[in-house]
Order: C-alpha cells, then structure tokens, then sequence
C-alpha cells in the first residue's frame, strides 16, 4: 500500500542532484573585480602587461588578471584595493578605455561547463545607484506632429497643390491654409485616401481670409508613437548602460512614461546621470553662402535658412534641411586628429546615410558643411509653489569645414574642446540618441556596506525561521517531523539552484518570499500528519492512516497553495521591482514546496515503513 515505484524514488533522486549542482554556485565568494574595455578602436595587444604593470608600480596587490569575452577582468582581495586599482588604472591607461567596478564569480570551471551560475545580487545587496527617470511625452507628441507637417508639405508639392501656410496650430492641430476652396477640397481627399496619412482626422473649417483645414493626429496613434518613444528610450538606456560598462543592469518600464534604472556596484553616480540623461546628437548642414549673415541678424532670416551660432559666437547661417542627422551614425569612436593633435570622433554612418552624404558632398565640394551639436537640458523652476520641469534645446556649430572631397561612409569630427568630451560624445552616438528627453525625478544610492548588511540580516532572518520551524516540527511529530524537516531543507535547496538556472536577480523582497515560504512549506505537512493522526484516533492500522492521510489532505493542499500562487502571479504582473522579486521567489517556493513535502516526504516515508509490519508511529 504505501510502497514507491522505482521511477519515483529515481525522480525524487535526480531533483536532489540537480537542486545541490545548480546551488552549489552560489556558495563560492564573489571577487571585487575591474572590468576593463575599449571605447574606442585602442589596441589591446599587450594591454594585459600594461594592466600589470600598472598594478604592480602602485603596489596594488591583485589575485590574476584575464581575458573574457568582454575585455579584461583584474580581481582584487578586498573592495578598498579594487576602489584604488580603479584610479591607478583609469589614470594609467588614459582615453579609450571604461574601467567599470564588478564582482567576479569564482565558480569553478566544471560547473560553468555545466550551466551552473549563481544568483545575481539586486541592488539593496549588492549596493549601486537606483534611478527613476520621466519620458517627456509632451515633447514625442510634439515630433509626431513635426514629422507631419514636414509629410505634408512634401506631399502636397508633389501633388502640386497649391497652399499658402502649413503651421502648427493650438492643441496639437496643424492648420493647412489654401488659396481656394476648391484646392482644399482636393487636399483633403488626397490626404484621406493616403495610406501615410491613415493616422489623421481632417476638418474643413468655415470662415477666415483663407479657406484651412484642421489635421489632428488620432488618439490611438498618439498613444502608439508614446508607447514607441518610450521603448526606443529603454533601448537607447541599455546601449548607454553597456557603453558604461555596467555588469547585470536592470532598466525597465514603469507604468506609461517612467523607466527604472539600478546600476548595481555604481559609485561614480555624477557620470552615470551625465551619460543616461543626456540628449546629445548631432546633425550636418551646409553653409547657406547666399544670403548674408548681418541682414538674417537683423531679422530678414531667408526661407529655407536657418541662424545658427558657433562656439566662439560666431553667427553663421545654415540651410535648414540637414545632410544627415545621428540616427544615421552607427558607430563613433574618438581619438586624436593626426594633423592638429586636437580631440576628434571618428564616425561611420549606416547605407541610408552613407549614400546621402555622398551624394551631398559630390555635388557641393568647395562648399562649407557645418556640424550641429543639439542638446536638451531641463531647467526646475517653481511656480505657484510648485516645482515645474523645462526644457532649454541648445544648438551650437562645433565645426565648419570646407567640402574637399566627396565624402562617404567614414569620416572624423574636429572642433571640441576636450578629449573627455569626444569620448563622450562618441559614445552617446554610439550608442544612439534618446527618442525624446528624460528627466530624473528620483535617485537612490545604496553603498557595498550597506548591500553587505542586507545581505547579513537577509540571511540571518531565513537562519531564525528555518530553526524556529525545525524545532517546531521536530517536537510536535517526532520522527515525522525530522522528515519534514529534511522536505524543507530541500526545498530551500531547490529554490536556491531554480533562482540561480533562471539567473534571477535577488532581493532583500525576494529574501522575504523565501522567508515566508519557509513557513508555508510545512503547512502541507502539517494537514498531511494531523490528518494521520486522526486516522489512528479513529482506530485505522498505521499502513491505512499513512495512506490516507497523503491522499485525503491532498485537496487541501492544492487549494490552498493554488490561491497563494494566484495572489503571487497578480503581484508579478502588476507590481514593479521589489514587488515582482517577492512574487517571482514566493511563486518558486510555492511550486517547489509542494514538491517537497508531497512527493519528498512521501518518499522517505515509504522508504522507511513501505511494506513492514508497524504497529504504531512516531508522530
């Protein structure tokens, strides 16, 4: 009657091996380490020897220096080592390199062979900068609509419709005035049957000297642009948080306009708000050599021009249509310009682009080319009381060159002022411009000694719940409750190598769930033996009570495990951070427990009173 199929017992066996095998990891001490890569096209021929020598002319002591896949790691003894190594070399190697702090795992090589990592830490154990950043929708909206009126006005050129005015109107509206009645007829059912322009409600407006038509874009695309923006911006946040060398970043989206951003093991947080709430971008234009720059100053700007001021204060007039914009760079890098020795980027631009600049450049040589460096920085004011975000757009020229050739896919930028912010513009480029500005509305640091308390507490807390339990179960059910108590401690295990397989990130929350499904790993257990209990009060031979109290508790069980799963997989889906990483280790615990204090105990048991003649239980 209460005897195991061999499959079971062999079961119960593998998920043991597996749940030691993938925690194991996780037992090996971390290394303060310094994550070292290129920013730009540097050699790394005998960079290993350089870092070497470096460390040891400081008289830093370090445990190997190695090459991964993502540059060399140097591992270090203690964190105020790792922290001096950091300057030594960021000073020693000079421009081209992003010496990033990091933690090494020091799991061995068999394990690794086997898939075996251990957990990544969150931020409130690992210590790093925590960000809460505002997408400026206003401003998406605002592109949505100047992409528009530059659609329309092309369009309608080409459909040789004659209109006076296209302008943006109030309220997001853009207002198209005609010279006739007639022609904004025609526009408008033109406009209509385009597909480009399926997004847009037209409205023919009665009165006024010029007959008009309102465009206003449609919610549904509005909300779709807004919900584009704000994913490119994510996007855009990684590429610059790879750029930083940023090991096991967290960047997600927070409701419709907000993104979280945790740098676990950042310090250097000034540098790390300067990188992801920049805007920078650049844009070519030629020199508009018509028309005079004193009378644009004087206000006669001409159409299709544009007045423009190089860093000096210069005034310099530019056409208006650009060459290229950043959207078309793929790659920058910067260095040193061989012939002026003065701070450069080194650009390469995408097909699209590559194609235009030829093109451009072919026909104007001679000519001078202006480039645009464009930024958004926000402003805090108060108003009424109130704090009020705004937002300044400085354009400045940061280089004029005559054209002396046809230009193609590479060329380099001269003109800024200091290798630092070549590298950094170089790596804004790279890694793209943001869709629309951000702003950070809320910023948290949390230091190693602090992540290291956590971590302390966070373990002793588990420590003091799992005694607690194990001494509870032990006296109330005897012999019984020792083996629920070897369930539990290979639920602990298991949750442990499933967290670490899934590479999920803990937290001092996710620390709470374990803690909380420490105690509910036993509930099942405790039905399942009360329920024997019973059954050997009503008079039923152990063998009887043994069996039915596993198959009559286990609809209780069930339902009362499957709600709290319920509840766990509504925090996950609609919590944020610390709340999914309770759910996700509470839903694992769940699943994971009733796998131990069923099918484990079940096991043991059946091991050791399967088939024997008993004629009472210690329980």
């Amino acid at each position: 009657m209460n005897q195991y199929p061999a499959w079971k017992y062999l079961l119960v066996a593998a998920v043991l091996v597996f749940a030691v095998l993938y925690a194991l990891p996780n037992i090996y001490v971390k290394d303060p380490a310094i994550q070292i890569s290129a920013t730009t096209s540097a050699d790394e021929e005998g960079l290993g020897e350089r870092i070497k020598g470096l460390l040891t002319s400081s008289g830093l002591p370090y445990k190997s220096v190695e090459l991964t896949d993502f540059g060399w790691l140097v591992r270090f003894n203690d964190d105020e080592i790792q922290l001096k190594a950091q300057e030594v070399l960021k000073e020693g190697l000079g421009e081209g390199y992003i010496t990033a702090l990091n933690l090494a795992p020091t799991t061995p090589a068999w394990l690794k062979s086997i898939g075996g990592e251990p957990m990544y830490l969150g931020l409130d154990l690992r210590g790093g900068v925590h960000f809460l950043l505002q997408v400026d929708m206003a401003t998406a909206e605002k592109q949505v609509l100047n992409a528009n009126v530059k659609g329309l006005r092309r369009y309608l050129r080409s459909e040789k419709i004659r209109y006076s005015s296209i302008v943006e109107g109030p309220n997001n509206t853009i207002l198209i005035k005609f010279r006739s009645a007639e022609d904004r007829t025609k526009a408008r059912q033109l406009i209509y049957n385009e597909a480009d322009y399926r997004d847009l409600n037209l409205l023919e407006i009665a009165g006024g000297k010029s007959p008009t038509l309102e465009v206003t874009i449609k919610e549904e695309a509005l909300r779709e642009k807004r919900d584009f923006a704000l994913k490119q911006n994510i996007t855009t946040l990684r590429n610059r948080v790879n750029e930083l060398g940023v090991a096991e970043p967290i960047i997600q989206q927070q409701g419709e306009d907000r993104i979280v951003v945790q740098l676990p093991g950042v310090q250097d947080t000034a540098r790390a708000k300067e990188i992801l709430g920049a805007t920078a971008t650049l844009d070519f234009r030629l020199v508009d050599t018509k028309n005079d720059v004193q009378a644009a100053l004087a206000g006669k700007i001409p159409l299709g021009s544009r007045l423009y001021r190089e860093r000096n204060g210069q005034p310099i007039l530019l056409l208006k249509d650009e060459i290229i914009t950043g959207d078309a760079i793929i790659d920058a890098a910067s260095g040193i310009d061989q012939q002026t020795g003065s701070a450069s980027v080194f650009v390469t631009l995408d097909s699209v682009g590559a194609s235009r600049m030829s093109d451009v450049t072919r026909d104007n040589i001679g000519k001078p080319m202006a480039v645009v460096f464009k930024e958004s920085k926000a402003e805090t004011k108060e108003v009424d009381g109130k704090k009020v975000i705004t937002r300044r757009t400085s354009e400045q020229v940061i280089n004029v060159a005559t054209i002396r050739d046809q230009l193609s896919k590479r060329f380099q930028i001269t003109g800024l002022d200091s290798t630092e912010e070549a590298r950094d513009l170089a790596l804004l480029l790279r890694a793209g411009a943001l869709k629309v500005p951000i702003d950070i509305i809320e910023e948290r640091t949390i230091g190693p000694s602090m992540g290291k308390e956590n971590i302390k507490k966070g373990a002793f807390s588990v420590v003091v719940g799992f005694v607690f339990v194990l001494v509870f179960m032990a006296l109330w059910y005897k012999q019984f409750g020792m083996i629920a108590n070897i369930a539990l401690a290979l639920n602990l295990v298991v949750i442990v190598a499933v967290l670490s397989l899934l590479q999920a990130t803990l937290t001092l929350p996710g620390i709470a769930g374990i803690v909380l499904t420490v105690g509910m790993a036993v509930d099942a257990n405790v039905l399942i033996f009360q329920r024997i209990r019973e059954e050997i009060a009503n008079g039923n031979t152990p063998q009887a009570s043994i069996h039915a109290g596993y198959e009559k508790a286990l609809s209780t069980i069930a339902d009362a495990n499957i709600t709290t799963l319920i509840a766990a997989l509504v925090l996950y889906t609609f919590g944020t951070g610390p709340i999914k990483g309770f759910a996700v280790t509470l839903s694992i615990g769940i699943l994971t427990s009733m796998f131990t204090a069923i099918m484990g105990t079940r096991a043991i048991v059946n091991f050791l009173y399967g088939g024997k003649r008993i004629n009472k239980l210690s329980i």
